[in-house]
This record gives structure tokens, sequence and C-alpha cells, in this order.
């Protein structure tokens, strides 16, 4: 037992949905009492309204283990590492953690806006129970990995998400908690930082400190954790080997890419519109089951939205690999597009010329914004099937094993 540093047993979150203000009279409240207690009389009964992000979760973790939690959006994984953090307090069972903790979970949570970055490293410190004098012996590491020395005096309030992101990962990760939890907020630095905190991740590990790490990159899961856990619904569905709770996880995505797109309710966005659909189209506009590599193809997303007044509109088209490697990103603001209003509903379209990946399964993620908010994100929206073409003219086509992505080239001897 003195190696388990996190054991949980039932733990459990509910969250009701469109609850009402705590500002209620004595009327009110006498009220909802009695409507409670006839409700509490009915075996069974609960409000419809009760969403359960985790439910009877019971596990361990062992000290120097790096576990990885996988699953779909809204599967419990944030929740998860949350309570886990004292960020918010379970509705039922308990959590025993044993020793510090860091927790690098969404942008903004940790650090003080109104504060320098200098201010905030010095608080988190504390906070740990470190002295002064041990913070101020990790300090140049800790800039240095953030690469923001120019900016360590500046309120944290005006850094741009990758600063903010690069700085607190190098806060939590240098000052030698026993307990790391990483969500996916990586996913907000560039592709050489990632890799950087990868290798810091692998380092911490080997100091033999624990680390819960939270991603949908498979291949970054099974690079660095020895054991997963996926969670389904708020449950712990899979345990076990990374490779084997992977293969799980993977056979699971058809199944979910088969539900109506617009009904999906593992989505997350404010909604001010939602995705409908989303269709593989031939230069001709005819619709395509499967993309030949080397064909020209167009996305067609459908979308409706709440609200009349779409302004600004931001749209991504995903392609990740079977493993969770991103292959291809098709967004309208990388490539300079400008959707400044938008109708109710309608359809946005991305047409791309010589599909270049080789042939394969792959699944699309869709992410929508409208004026800097995130409207709706569908992960594993859809299956793209692509089969062998001529993508080179030569009239070899490419085999799934030479790689996933196709480039044209030349040859001189």
């Amino acid at each position: 037992m003195n190696d388990i540093v996190i054991r949980t047993e039932n733990l459990s979150k509910k969250f009701t949905i469109g609850s009402q203000s705590n500002y209620d009279t004595l009327r009110d409240q006498i009220a909802m009492g009695v409507a409670g207690f006839f409700k509490s009389r009915k075996r069974g009964a609960e409000s419809p309204n009760v969403f359960w992000a985790l439910k009877d979760v019971s596990m361990e973790v062992k000290r120097g283990e790096v576990v990885g939690l996988i699953g779909r959006n809204g599967a419990g994984k944030s929740t998860l590492l949350k309570v886990l953090s004292r960020i918010t307090e379970p509705s039922s069972g308990f959590a025993e953690i044993r020793g510090r903790v860091a927790s690098l979970l969404e942008v903004g949570t940790g650090f003080h806006a109104e504060l320098s970055g200098r201010e905030n490293i010095y608080l988190n410190g504390a906070i740990l129970g470190m002295k002064r004098a041990e913070i101020r012996r990790k300090f140049d590491d800790i800039v240095d990995f953030a690469e923001v020395s120019g900016f360590i005096d500046t309120p944290v309030k005006h850094y741009s998400s990758g600063m903010y992101v690069r700085l607190a990962f190098a806060v939590a990760a240098h000052l030698e908690p026993e307990i790391l939890f990483v969500d996916e907020v990586l996913a907000v630095g560039d592709v050489a930082f990632q890799r950087k905190c990868l290798g810091k991740m692998g380092e911490v590990a080997r100091d033999g400190r624990t680390i819960v790490f939270v991603s949908h990159n498979m291949a970054a899961v099974e690079s660095l954790c020895a054991t997963a856990r996926m969670l389904t619904q708020g449950r712990i569905t899979c345990s076990g080997s990374t490779k084997d709770v992977i293969a799980s996880y993977l056979s699971c995505i058809p199944k979910v890419t088969h539900e109506t797109l617009e009904n999906r309710r593992d989505r997350r966005g404010d909604g001010k519109f939602r995705f409908t659909d989303i269709r593989f189209l031939s230069e001709d506009g005819m619709e395509m089951e499967v993309v030949q590599a080397g064909q020209d193809v167009q996305f067609s997303v459908g979308y409706r939205a709440s609200d009349r007044n779409l302004k600004n509109v931001v749209i991504s088209i995903d392609i990740f690999a079977q493993s969770g490697q991103c292959m291809i990103i098709l967004n309208s603001e990388l490539v300079g597009v400008d959707f400044a209003s938008a109708p109710t509903c309608g359809r946005f379209t991305c047409r791309v010329e010589r599909f270049p990946l080789s042939p394969g399964t792959y699944y699309i993620t869709l992410f929508g914004m409208v004026n800097g908010s995130i409207a709706d994100w569908v992960q594993q929206a859809a299956i793209l099937t692509v089969e062998a073409g001529d993508f080179y003219g030569s009239g070899r086509m490419p085999h799934k094993t030479h790689g996933g992505f196709l480039v044209l080239q030349e040859w001189n001897l």
C-alpha cells in the first residue's frame, strides 16, 4: 500500500444542467425542500437534468507510474483530473492522494491573471510548499524552458495562449511535484514545444515521479505511458497495458461515427452553431464513399446555427491517422479566408487538389469558432477511407505501407 499514491473508490461527480440561481427566497427554499422530500420517496427517481460526469470510478496508481487517460469528448477525463487536483469536490466516493501535486489543466488554471510571470512562478511554488530559495534555484530553468524571458515581468493576462501554456508547463514540470496531472493543453503549443514537453515528461517519469496524462494523441500516450485507463460516459471501461487500451479505444470509434453527427452529444462548444453532416465530393460535385489518393476532393460540412448573427467564423477540418497523429489541418483562418458573417444554416466547403494521403482509414475532427469562442468541436466526427490512386501519374499505386503522406517529387542523376 505504501507504493499507492493515488487511490479512488466509487468516485462520482454529478452536475445539474440548467440549475437555478442560488439567490432563492425563503418560500422557494421551503418549496424545493418539500418537493425534494417527496421525490426522495420515489425509489430510483432522479431529476432528468442530472448529468453524471463520473460514476463509480475506482483505480489505483503506484509511485513512479505514468498513466494515460483516454476517451471521447465528455467521457469524464478532465473532470477526474479536476477532482484529483481538488479543483472540484466529488459528489460521492473518495480519492486519496499521497504526495505534492502539480496540475496542468486547461489554460487559465493555476495562474493569477493580474500577476506577472515572475510572481506567478513564486506563487505556484509557495502553493506547492516550496521555500523561496528552492524556487529561486529553479527560476532560470523555468524561464529558459518556457522561452518567455522578455515577458517574465509582464502580467500573464497579456500573454498569448501559447506563451501561457509554455510557462504553465515549465512551472509544473520544474518545481518537482511528486505527482503531475497533465490535460490536453499541449495542443495549444507549436509542434516543437510539444516534443520538448513530451521529452520533459519522460525525464520527470525517469526521476520516479507519478504522471497522469490526458491526450487524444494516441502516439504520445503510447510513447510516454506504460499503462492506461479508458473512460466511457464517466466510467472506467478498460484498464491495462497502453497498447491494449488504445486498441480497445480505436475499435470503438467506427461505432461512434455511425451516429448522426447532428445528434452527437460528445461535443464541446457554446452551441452558437452545430455541425450537422460532412460529405466528400468529387470535382463535379458527386458524393463519394471513398477518396482516391491524388484525386481532387471537396470536403463539404453542413451546419445549423442557434444565433442569427454569426460573425468571424473559423472552420477547421482536421484529419487524423488511426494512431491519433494529426496528418492534415484544413483551416480557413490559416489560409487567410475570412468568413465575416454566415447565415443561420448552410455548408462550408474546402477543396483540396491531389489529395495527398496514402491508402488507409483516417478520422476527421470538426472544429468551429465564432468571434474567438469555440462554437462546436466534435472529435472523430467521421471516418475517411482513402484508396490507392495514381498520385504520381506513373501508373504505380502507392501502398498504405509507403507512409502516410504523399508529396510530388523530381529525381535526377
